[in-house]
């Protein structure tokens, strides 16, 4: 037997109310706190309304809004407005910054409000004695008790309706209103519908450029930007600790320290004491030089040692020498005498013997986890200055455990793998790993200077020789110094190998320009292609309202999108075309903005909105190109002279929006006020459309 989506629904409702009405009388829960009211106290005939619901909803609770498949379960928000010969209503129920959710209890995706809700429907007034009748229903959920309870009112609301005089009378108010932009986002109800008219006779008296205005009301039930890129990097630092582990530098000298341990005839709690302080000083003496590192730079000063040629350069050569140490060719190792004083320190026991003992363990590794250390210092100085400290901490962390664990548990050494022919196999295949890895770091040079060194086409034949070779390597075919004969191949070295030449099939249709999405952040952008045979997309063209795009010759934008590189030429054209401007605030380093671009921009929905709805503009915080002298600005920030196409851009974002983190996405109106609050490094692609079309509607409720 067959039951329809629509009896299902009905069922489902009938049950919620058969549970709260069994549970009535225990006690009558009334989670949300209604107020009607217009967007405007007087209007005239003509005019068009908007009927505001909100809501405040307690704690634990959320109200369910529109926008979701009324069939899949909740009771969708509901308003009813009676027929009246005063009125006619205009469009269908809007829902003013909801969010998305995942529902467990349905099972499906719904859209919510918590804490605060606000319903919006339109009407346009005919006559006057205008009364507004109806109803309204709809339900509110507490995922923590269990419950659900639908809810349901009247809506009766006078509106004077005033004469064509006073109406006039008003308008000049309505565009002094407008001259400030604070006033004009700071709610969408403090915007009448006759300033929307007035909208372009006020536009032509926005001749500042002040930068994106944060509305801090924008934060309410929204997630706080920048928290999964952190989070990401955290766990990216953590397994780089891991790995240092496994060099040869390190992984022998894990026996040889727990020795230490044993040395003196001590208590157990002793033994304890030691070992804490030798994990918290391999903690210490790495996070300090991430302290360092950050105090010394600040934040603008990191952003740019992650794109300056020098450090850059630098680090890429560092990865070739150790690659090719790591093959065999020569042997790097730390000064001795600096080793041998600090291993005299730590002979004289005690706990400062310890803590010189943790500083001899790091600088005999030096020659091994220095390549290591400073891509994970490299890696997280795109964003805030806590980010090199915390990265710092947690690779230290990983670091130090295994030391820790066995001299907290010294007999366990003895059933650790002795050092031999593996070791030298894990030894190459980092060595393989430095090379390929060591191409990004002079691609990120390329890219902010404009070089033209390493085009995609180039770095992606160039990981097709280094890896294929890596898995030649791996199944034996290829023996060099240190390596013993391989007889037999182990189950793990097979798969492994199997891993990398898969990797390598990968790779191959990119040479023909496949997007290769998972390698988007490592890899040039398809911009730089010279052979892209799959993914050429006709240039959109900018409108012959605006100005031609500045810096479009050495600039550009990804899959075919039309748009600007310098902030106030953007903002001019989204006042001309009366759209929002979506603002990208991006870097030729930023790893994030690519995988951004590549997995979220390229969806078919995203990619339209940005079309059509906004105009778009990418803020590069890394681009190295001098301006002219009339284009410096004095920082509002540090009052320092920013004489470049990125240090102008990025004193945007950290004055403007106390960010300097990329990816990071803005969207503001044509009097700069934002309209949704910033989007950062999240590749969900609904959560992304959720911010677009937040801004749009805002975006419409204000200015359209």
């Amino acid at each position: 037997m067959k039951i329809k989506l629509s009896h299902m629904r009905l069922i489902s409702s009938v049950t919620f109310l058969l549970l709260v009405s069994c549970s009535a009388f225990a006690q009558i829960l009334e989670p949300t706190h209604w107020v009607i009211e217009s967007s405007k106290k007087e209007v005239k005939i003509g005019d068009e309304v908007d009927i505001i619901l909100k809501a405040t909803i307690d704690e634990g609770w959320h109200v369910y809004s529109v926008g979701f498949d009324p069939d899949c379960g909740p009771i969708l928000m509901n308003v009813v407005l009676e027929n009246n010969s005063t009125y006619k209503t205009i469009g269908t129920l809007r829902a003013i910054n909801d969010k998305g959710k995942h529902d467990k209890t349905f099972d499906c995706d719904v859209r919510i409000f918590e804490k605060k809700a606000e319903f919006r429907q339109k009407i346009k007034i005919i006559k006057p004695d205008l009364v507004v009748k109806g109803a309204y229903d709809g339900q509110v959920c507490s995922d923590k008790e269990g419950k659900c309870i639908p809810f349901d009112g009247e809506i009766n609301l006078s509106i004077h309706v005033a004469s064509s005089s006073q109406s006039k009378d008003e308008a000049p108010n309505v565009e002094t209103k407008l001259q400030e932009p604070t006033t004009v986002a700071s709610s969408v109800t403090d915007v009448t519908d006759s300033a929307k008219q007035n909208v372009f006779v006020a536009e032509k008296k926005y001749t500042s450029h002040t930068g994106p205005v944060l509305d801090p009301t924008l934060l309410d039930g929204e997630a706080s930007y920048g928290q999964e890129s952190f989070g990401a990097l955290l766990f990216l630092a953590f397994l780089a600790g891991f790995a240092a582990l496994l060099t040869p530098c390190v992984f022998p000298m894990v026996p040889m320290t727990v020795t230490f341990f044993l040395r003196d005839n001590q208590s157990k709690w002793q033994g304890i004491k030691k070992a804490l302080v030798f994990g918290i000083s391999i903690i210490a003496i790495y996070t300090s030089a991430g302290t360092l590192f950050a105090i010394l730079l600040g934040p603008e000063g990191l952003n740019a040692l992650a794109t300056h040629w020098i450090p850059n350069l630098f680090v890429f050569v560092i990865f070739i020498v150790f690659a090719l140490s790591f093959f065999g060719l020569f042997e790097i190792t730390a000064p001795h005498k600096l080793v041998n004083k600090v291993d005299q320190q730590a002979e004289k026991g005690g706990l400062l013997g310890v803590f010189f003992m943790a500083t001899t363990l790091v600088l005999v590794s030096f020659s091994c986890t220095v390549p290591i250390v400073g891509s994970v210092l490299t890696f997280s100085a795109g964003g805030e200055i806590i980010k090199p400290i915390s990265m710092m901490f947690f690779y230290s962390l990983a670091f130090a455990l295994p030391f820790t664990f066995f001299a907290f548990f010294p007999e366990l050494i003895k059933s650790l793998p002795k050092s031999g022919g593996w070791l030298n196999t894990v030894k190459v295949t980092l060595g393989f790993i430095e090379l390929g890895l060591s191409l990004k770091f002079l691609s990120i040079a390329d890219q902010a200077y404009h070089w033209g060194l390493l085009d995609r086409d180039i770095n992606i034949a160039l990981w097709i020789v280094i890896f294929g070779l890596l898995g030649v390597y791996l199944l034996g075919k290829i023996r060099l110094q240190g390596d013993s004969p391989v007889e037999k191949l182990g189950v793990f070295r097979l798969l492994f190998a199997g891993a990398v030449l898969s990797f390598v099939v990968y790779l191959i249709p990119g040479l023909w320009g496949a997007p290769l999405k998972a390698l988007a952040g490592y890899l040039p952008p398809l911009y730089t292609h010279d052979f892209d045979l799959l993914s050429q997309k006709e240039k959109g063209k900018i409108d012959e309202q605006c100005e031609v795009p500045k810096y479009a010759d050495f600039l550009h934008l990804p899959h075919g999108l039309s748009g600007y590189f310098d902030y106030d030429q953007a903002l001019e054209c989204a006042r001309a075309l009366n759209k929002p401007l979506f603002i990208d605030f991006t870097g030729h380093g930023c790893t994030n903005c690519r995988e951004m671009e590549a997995v979220v921009w390229s969806d078919p929905q995203v990619l339209k909105r940005l079309q059509e709805n906004f105009v778009v503009v990418a803020l590069y915080v890394d681009d190295k190109t001098e301006l002219a002298e009339e284009e410096w600005v004095t920082s509002k920030y540090d009052q320092k002279l920013k004489k470049t196409i990125g240090k102008k851009n990025a004193d945007i974002q950290i004055a403007n929006l106390n960010n300097n983190a990329q990816p990071f996405y803005v969207i503001v109106g044509i009097d700069e006020t934002v309209m949704a609050w910033p989007y950062a490094y999240n590749h969900d692609v609904k959560s992304f459309i959720d911010f677009l079309d937040k801004a749009s509607l805002r975006y419409n409720s204000l200015f359209k």
